[in-house]
């Protein structure tokens, strides 16, 4: 089990430079490339992606300007710079202040997430009966107040944090699974309530 981080609140200007970031294929396989092995030099990162080193170092470096990964420095030599991922905790808090261009940021990025994520579910559904047991399904509903619906989340953050391994030093037989955790109301308000 990884110490859970201390959590990162992102701000309407970190949203718009993650959305920057994040749209870019390149940075994505890049994190996920470090998430899955925790480490690795510019050169190695650009052979696995098929990108020339030039291109990965740029957006190697435009990573760490937004601390998702970090250069060892004590690994980097001249030209050949080491890099690694970083264990975080993001959170954009709800009513959150932002201009125009942040919120349409905020906006682009949850649905670069949610295309992403359709893609997942749209996979486990079609493959559940072939994945011997690695896809798993479950769909529920609960009727809960607004104070046990944050008791809830944050228990389930919690639960997700136990299980959580360095980058790099997953246990033998593991596979990296992607976990979704969705909390809406599943209709408006009523005003007559």
């Amino acid at each position: 089990m990884v110490e859970r981080p201390e959590r990162r609140v992102l701000t309407g200007a970190d949203l718009k430079a993650f959305y920057k970031a994040l749209a870019n294929p390149v940075r994505r396989d890049i994190l996920t490339y470090l998430g899955k092995h925790g480490e690795a030099n510019s050169t190695s990162v650009a052979k696995a992606l098929g990108e020339s080193t030039g291109t990965t170092s740029y957006h190697l470096r435009r990573l760490a300007d937004l601390e998702l990964i970090a250069e060892i420095e004590e690994r980097s030599t001249g030209r050949e710079r080491w890099w690694r991922s970083l264990m975080k905790d993001i959170y954009t808090p709800p009513g959150l202040e932002m201009t125009p261009d942040e919120r349409e940021a905020a906006h682009k990025l949850g649905a670069l997430k949610m295309s992403h994520d359709l893609g997942l579910v749209t996979r486990a559904y079609a493959g559940y009966d072939s994945a011997d047991g690695w896809n798993q399904i479950y769909r529920g509903g609960l009727t809960l107040t607004k104070e046990q619906v944050a008791s809830f989340v944050e228990e389930y953050q919690n639960l997700l944090w136990k299980y959580v391994t360095e980058p790099g030093h997953h246990p033998p037989g593991s596979r990296a699974v992607a976990v979704r955790l969705i909390v809406v109301p599943e209709e408006e308000e009523s005003t007559a309530d």
